[in-house]
């Protein structure tokens, strides 16, 4: 019998954000087709990394869109480019190839495999969702390459939304801090670190990667075919807080 289930292609699937967005689709009625550099104990799991996508016509890119495109047999409905490169150091210790990683998996992985799914995901009258990052309009010090690559990254979003029209939806969404294991490793053994930076957010805390999910879910779903070319703020408030002296 043949599967009737929406594919959703969901990179970085083996991170806080990337399995909660497995969990969430496949609650939904979606068949997941997931990669990530590290194996997951899932059929449907292409390891390589995403980032080989930014240079599609070289071998490791050429293999990685072509497991796709088996993995989904044609039946993806949506793409979500969840797999990310962060670099936090100072702007004069940036060096090429920071940047190159940095814009080649946040900024041309997402283009490339996009425009190699293209077909199939307007064909199913489907959508694209990146994850973008408050960074993409809020940032602070350490942050030039991650922050510019998801400016990059939401501006990408918007001019494929007007450029692709009614053809294939294009949405980011950009979260605030996460509780992923990755961001509680960074504060351990600074508990009040941890606190003060959920005090920061209005709500009173940082957001779950359920939180992420269910709104990504959402913004892929049928329900929100009128929303193109979004940058969706997922913030607790704080994207709308300033931080003055009192």
């Amino acid at each position: 019998m043949t599967d009737a289930r929406p594919v959703a292609v969901i990179t970085g699937a083996a991170g806080g954000i990337g399995a909660a967005l497995v969990e969430a689709f496949e609650a939904g009625g979606w068949q997941v087709v997931s990669t990530d550099r590290r194996p997951l104990a899932r059929t449907d799991h292409v390891v390589g990394d995403v980032a080989a996508a930014s240079e599609p016509q070289s071998a490791a890119g050429r293999a990685l869109i072509d497991a796709l495109r088996v993995a989904t047999g044609g039946r993806a409905k949506a793409v979500i480019h969840n797999a990310a490169h962060q670099v936090v150091k100072p702007s004069q210790q940036l060096s090429t190839a920071d940047w190159a990683a940095s814009l080649g998996a946040n900024l041309l992985a997402p283009f490339w495999l996009t425009m190699a799914l293209r077909e199939e995901l307007v064909h199913n009258q489907g959508c694209m969702l990146a994850i973008s990052s408050i960074h993409e309009r809020l940032t602070k010090p350490g942050f030039v390459a991650y922050a510019t690559s998801k400016a990059a990254l939401s501006g990408l979003v918007r001019a494929l939304a007007v450029e692709l029209g009614a053809e294939l939806r294009c949405n980011a969404l950009c979260p605030a801090a996460i509780a992923t294991p990755m961001l509680r490793a960074g504060f351990e053994g600074r508990e009040a670190a941890y606190r003060e930076l959920e005090a920061h957010h209005p709500v009173g805390r940082v957001g779950t990667p359920a939180e992420v999910a269910a709104t990504a879910l959402f913004m892929c779903s049928d329900a929100a075919r009128f929303m193109n070319g979004a940058c969706v703020d997922l913030s607790g408030g704080i994207s709308a807080r300033l931080h003055d002296p009192a």
